[in-house]
């Protein structure tokens, strides 16, 4: 009976030390998520930006605030508008295919 009591002691160890490893690999993964999902957005935001900056002259003469206005107001043209909601509903008519 002693003996059974012992394997089953040394089973439950084995069981939370594997568990524990289990855990540890799962924070590590959410972390590579997070760091890969972070790369992947600064890369979108610099190569947008490099976009922006070749459609405009003198780029480093415009503030910040002024391309703020620029984006408001070509994004309030009803023309505008209407290509973002084309370009979006392609975009979504090519995800459920």
């Amino acid at each position: 009976m002693h003996e059974k009591l012992e394997k089953l002691n040394q089973e439950i160890a084995k069981t939370e030390a594997k568990l524990r490893r289990a855990e540890h690999k799962e924070k590590m993964l959410e972390h590579q998520i997070k760091t890969l999902n972070r790369k992947e957005r600064t890369h979108r935001l610099c190569t947008r930006g490099a976009m922006l900056e070749s459609h405009l002259p003198c780029p480093e003469s415009v503030t910040d605030e002024q391309v703020s206005t620029i984006l408001k107001i070509l994004f309030h043209w009803s023309d505008t508008t209407r290509l973002v909601e084309q370009v979006l509903a392609e975009n979504r008519k090519e995800d459920t295919e």
